[in-house]
């Protein structure tokens, strides 16, 4: 399996590159790799201090990241963070500002033996901790070579992956290379025994405080607040799936003002969205550049990196994405304290918070168009909502916390020696 395990990181690299060509996502993940060692050498050069590794997969996973990065950095100022991604939505995105807590953002090479032994050498972590499941087998072996600590954070596993299958052998390699694995639930400690794997914390998901602490401190965007004459109901990264639902409620919707923040930034997809809704519509960008006329029924925002800030704005949130590749971020609204719906999602397993989130209340799946409606109307009842509202803050209260659990175990299990 090794063998062919090593012929895929191959291939892999050849496809990416020759997709390159075609695929904006893709150049930028081949031409980020680029220079990779070079930049990596310069940085341990101005950086020669005790180092952790992170490593992510995209945004969603640093933002997971974020909390324990910050629990790590005050309890140890002295060392070195360096955050490695795999896709370029996540870093290219980290990169345009810096990023507290942080010293140096990175690619991870692509997993062939050759690229993980130079990596892991040039970078030489003292500490290196994985986020959730993006587990790269020969760079996580050639870690545990060299006796390097290594953790995975907020791990979430379902009974389907390769891991607990009975041709999983190598990969289940890859779990037992870590020290510790801290895990979102019960069920995964339970997956973990099974394979005898037995140094397991469940310590929940580190994006409850990242969540948290974006609610504490929102970004202000006072010409939005100022514009605000009615009830506000915030739609969080939706697709067209997901709109096919939205825009009959948003149409028959009276004294009601909606946000929409869509996944894709695609200008054909928010005109069509535009000439959907019977109402009126503005864009961001055009809200921006408008100091005269501002009032708007719904408001489009054509940019990335407000979302998690709008919902302070929200009497009630929509999450998308369930019904396509998979549900977005519903813990951000939550945070807020506010109700939050979502497309019935197809493997709930994989997806947590949704079950979370309904059992305490605050969370509301829908189906079609008919379950919209009927959410809305009954989340429109001054005492159903406010029961949603409590159940929202209870679920944050009962979470919070993960990152400080995860670094007191670390710190206990004495593999820090550089205070």
């Amino acid at each position: 399996m090794k063998l062919v395990y090593n012929l895929s990181m191959h291939l892999l690299d050849f496809v990416m590159k020759i997709g390159s060509r075609g695929s904006v996502k893709l150049k930028k993940a081949v031409d980020g790799r680029k220079g990779i060692f070079e930049s990596l050498r310069d940085f341990r050069k101005k950086h020669p201090s005790p180092l952790v590794w992170f490593h992510v997969a995209s945004l969603g996973e640093y933002e997971q990241a974020k909390p324990v990065i910050a629990a790590f950095k005050e309890k140890y100022p002295l060392w070195a963070v360096a955050v490695s991604f795999f896709s370029p939505s996540g870093y290219e995105q980290v990169i345009k500002k810096k990023q507290p807590w942080v010293d140096y953002f990175t690619y991870i090479p692509i997993d062939k033996a050759s690229h993980a032994k130079k990596f892991v050498n040039m970078l030489a972590p003292d500490l290196v901790v994985f986020i959730k499941y993006d587990l790269w087998a020969n760079h996580l072996l050639e870690v545990k070579r060299r006796k390097i600590p290594s953790f995975l954070v907020a791990a979430s596993f379902r009974k389907e992956q390769v891991y607990f299958s009975w041709y999983g052998s190598f990969f289940r390699k890859i779990l037992f290379c870590f020290h510790h694995i801290f895990t979102q639930n019960a069920a995964s400690i339970g997956l973990l025994e099974q394979i005898g794997y037995k140094n397991a914390t469940q310590t929940g998901d580190p994006r409850f405080d990242n969540v948290a602490a974006i609610s504490l401190r929102p970004k202000s965007f006072p010409a939005i607040r100022e514009s605000i004459r009615q009830p506000v109901m915030v739609l969080g990264s939706v697709w067209q799936e997901d709109m096919d639902l939205l825009i009959p409620w948003i149409n028959q919707s009276e004294d009601l003002q909606f946000i929409i923040a869509p996944h894709d930034l695609h200008t054909g997809t928010i005109q069509k969205w535009q000439q959907a809704i019977q109402k009126t519509s503005l864009t961001y960008s055009e809200f921006e550049s408008r100091e005269d006329s501002r009032e708007w029924q719904v408001l489009i925002i054509d940019n990335i990196g407000m979302l998690s800030s709008l919902y302070q704005f929200a009497r009630w949130a929509y999450v998308g994405g369930a019904f396509g590749k998979g549900l977005h971020n519903i813990l951000e609204p939550l945070a807020f304290g506010i109700p939050v719906l979502f497309g019935q999602v197809k493997r709930a397993s994989k997806f947590p918070e949704a079950a979370i989130s309904q059992q305490y209340g605050c969370g509301f799946a829908v189906k079609n168009k008919e379950d919209l409606f009927d959410a809305m109307n009954h989340l429109s009842q001054i005492t159903k909502y406010n029961q949603a509202r409590q159940a929202a803050k209870k679920l944050l209260r009962d979470n919070l916390g993960s990152a400080e659990k995860t670094i007191a175990i670390i710190k206990n299990e004495h593999v820090i020696e550089h205070d």
